[in-house]
């Protein structure tokens, strides 16, 4: 099997939107030659009745108050896992020429928690709470929220709101700066392309 390379990046203070974001930027542009998709769904994947896993919700309640971009998952509208079949089968309906960027809560080392990662393919929802949920994406975001061992639905449920809000924070500003570089390079196209009319 073929390991995926996984990103990692710190939240908070030490977060870099423009490096995230242009990571994510890079992402896009190469699963874009590679599907011939243009448009970019944002699929944010969580509860509002969990702490530790409304994560997801939160960058797209954020995301969903900025023009231009198209969001699944928010605060008054989560994609969980009693939905998520309902969501992925609207995706194929009304979003098959769309490439996904999934984005959850996850589940990782303790050394990693609050950090970001950032990888090619989808998200597996759930697997950190031994949960079988359908797989999403093209793209994965994920924020490390809590670590493995044998009691991950307690941290979930007893992570610290603080500790959401600042990752949440940190992806959006790495997706906003990604969204300004995609718009940049519109432009640059769009100026470009006349002088080779001629």
């Amino acid at each position: 099997m073929i390991r995926r390379e996984v990103r990692y990046y710190p939240s908070g203070v030490e977060f870099s939107p423009e490096h995230f974001g242009k990571n994510l930027w890079e992402l896009i542009n190469e699963e874009k030659k590679k599907s011939s998709k243009e448009k970019i769904l944002f699929v944010c994947i969580g509860s509002d009745r969990s702490t530790g896993d409304s994560l997801g919700p939160f960058v797209g309640s954020m995301l969903s108050k900025r023009w231009g971009l198209k969001v699944l998952g928010t605060l008054n509208q989560p994609v969980h896992a009693m939905n998520l079949l309902e969501y992925m089968q609207t995706i194929k309906e009304r979003y098959a020429d769309y490439l996904i960027v999934a984005i959850d809560a996850s589940i990782g080392k303790k050394e990693h928690l609050s950090q970001i990662t950032l990888s090619k393919g989808a998200i597996r929802p759930g697997l950190g709470v031994n949960k079988e949920l359908a797989s999403i994406g093209d793209i994965a975001i994920t924020g490390i929220v809590g670590w493995n061992g044998k009691m991950e639905s307690f941290l979930l449920q007893n992570t610290r709101l603080s500790l959401i809000v600042e990752i949440a924070e940190s992806i959006y500003t790495g997706i906003v700066y990604c969204d300004y570089l995609q718009r940049q390079s519109k432009v640059v196209d769009e100026f470009l392309v006349p002088a080779y009319k001629f």
